[in-house]
């Protein structure tokens, strides 16, 4: 044993497996990431790359196996599923971004203001989020688009309220820390205005956090977008939808199992893709998910500087 290790608990300086000593580009991040730019960039050019339109019907090609004119196949009215499922990716993923940015929209001030206030509005804020956390968050917004009406842009509305005390409450606790921090003390000593040093200082310490909670929430976004759109509360027909397009492909499982593969295996790796992302965003930003060198690391860079100043 070394005389570190009777100095210092086990595993401190030790190299654990899956960690890594603060670097980003990681295997797994690398993998996410490209895989995540692959379906975005296919997703933009879709009137580019794919062979036909949106809902072009061709009835004689009906339930049509994969061949070199429907790469993936086609549906019960003949529509190609490769391009369906192209111009169905970008309503998915238009979709879900923008149920996330309501959510900001919505829940950014409300828990910038309930953490740096504090008092009667604070309380008030608080207990809407229990009341509004309380409730599943699918059977919530079952009930705002019963509320709203049937539509993707009442299923993005719906789904953008339910998100906001989870971005409300995060936001509120990063604020709780940083206004007790000596910046903004001395900002106030300056004589800025509270809302000033919120939106200038506050906030801006608190987006890397944020962002990789984004991450996630549009992972789940995705998930709750198709869970809406495959019960018939999401896009209206023929618009193309990954969770509507599972939904019509469930019925021809046997025929054409593609129909129903296809959509669920997009809907699959790209909310594993956004995880692992998320995941390892959040390793290179938190200094407690990283692990310091070992002493044997140390001790060879020290050598290596050393040699170096000997040479100079």
């Amino acid at each position: 044993m070394s005389k570190h290790g009777s100095l210092l608990p086990a595993g401190i300086f030790s190299n654990n497996e899956g960690k890594t000593e603060g670097n980003f580009f990681t295997p797994p991040l690398l993998i996410s990431g490209f895989l995540l730019f692959l379906i975005i960039f296919c997703c933009i050019l879709a009137p580019v790359l794919a062979p036909f339109g949106e809902s072009e019907q061709n009835l004689s090609d009906s339930l049509a196996a994969p061949s070199a004119r429907h790469i993936l196949g086609a549906d019960k009215m003949g529509r190609d599923l490769f391009s369906r499922l192209l111009y169905g990716g970008r309503v998915t993923l238009v979709s879900a971004l923008g149920v996330v940015i309501l959510s900001v929209i919505l829940g950014a001030p409300l828990g910038l203001f309930s953490g740096f206030y504090g008092g009667k509005f604070d309380s008030v804020v608080c207990r809407c989020c229990d009341v509004l956390l309380s409730f599943p968050s699918l059977l919530l917004a079952f009930l705002f688009v019963t509320a709203l009406g049937r539509g993707i842009t009442s299923a993005v509305a719906a789904l953008g309220i339910v998100y906001v005390p989870m971005i409300t409450r995060l936001i509120r606790s990063l604020t709780l820390v940083e206004k007790n921090k000596t910046y903004v003390e001395a900002a106030e000593s300056v004589g800025f205005s509270r809302p000033y040093i919120l939106f200038r200082h506050i906030l801006p310490n608190c987006v890397y956090t944020v962002l990789v909670q984004l991450t996630l929430d549009l992972a789940y976004a995705i998930l709750d977008l198709a869970a809406l759109s495959f019960i018939g509360l999401g896009v209206s027909p023929p618009t193309a939808d990954w969770g509507a397009m599972l939904q019509e492909g469930r019925n021809f499982l046997l025929q054409s199992p593609l129909l129903a593969l296809a959509p669920g295996a997009a809907i699959v790796v790209t909310v594993i893709s956004l995880n692992i992302f998320s995941d390892c965003i959040t390793q290179y930003l938190d200094p407690q998910a990283r692990v310091l060198p070992s002493f044997e690391k140390i001790e060879k860079r020290r050598g290596v500087t050393r040699s170096q100043i000997d040479e100079i």
